[in-house]
This record gives structure tokens, sequence and C-alpha cells, in this order.
């Protein structure tokens, strides 16, 4: 597990894209694993970061991101097959 220093030097050098656009967020679980949350970032703060993806609603504390920026959009649905 991280502690709070090692969680909040990592912090400051990772930036958060701007809230709105679509985001992969890397960070670390209690268990010191590391997960991604992809979806919009809907709001970002010093301490909060909040992701709507897939899951739900994702709210992931600044000092437990690993790494985190910008995707693309999803690809288009494919056409079924005939």
């Amino acid at each position: 597990m991280v502690t709070d220093a090692a969680g909040a030097g990592r912090a400051a050098r990772i930036r958060i894209p701007e809230p709105g656009r679509r985001v992969v967020v890397r960070y670390l679980l209690p268990s010191g694993q590391a997960t991604d949350a992809l979806g919009e970032l809907l709001s970002a703060d010093a301490e909060m970061v909040v992701v709507d993806g897939k899951r739900g609603i994702e709210r992931i504390s600044v000092a437990d991101i690993v790494a985190a920026k910008p995707v693309p959009p999803p690809p288009a649905p494919r056409n079924p097959r005939s």
C-alpha cells in the first residue's frame, strides 16, 4: 500500500485531463493491485476524480492514481454478419 507522502508526490506529477473528455485512469486498490477506470471524466479536483464508465460512477482518490490520459471515442458498433 502507498503511504500518504508517496501518494501525494505521485499525484503532483500526474496531469488529469479536463472534465467532459473520455479518459482512462489507472489507480491502486487497497490491496495494492492496479486497476483502470475507463469512461467520461465528470469532475476532478485536488482530492478526487470522478469517472462515469461501464461499471458506473467511480470516485477515485487522487493519491491513488498512478496514470491518467485522454483516450479516443469508442469504435462504432460493427454491422451484424448476414
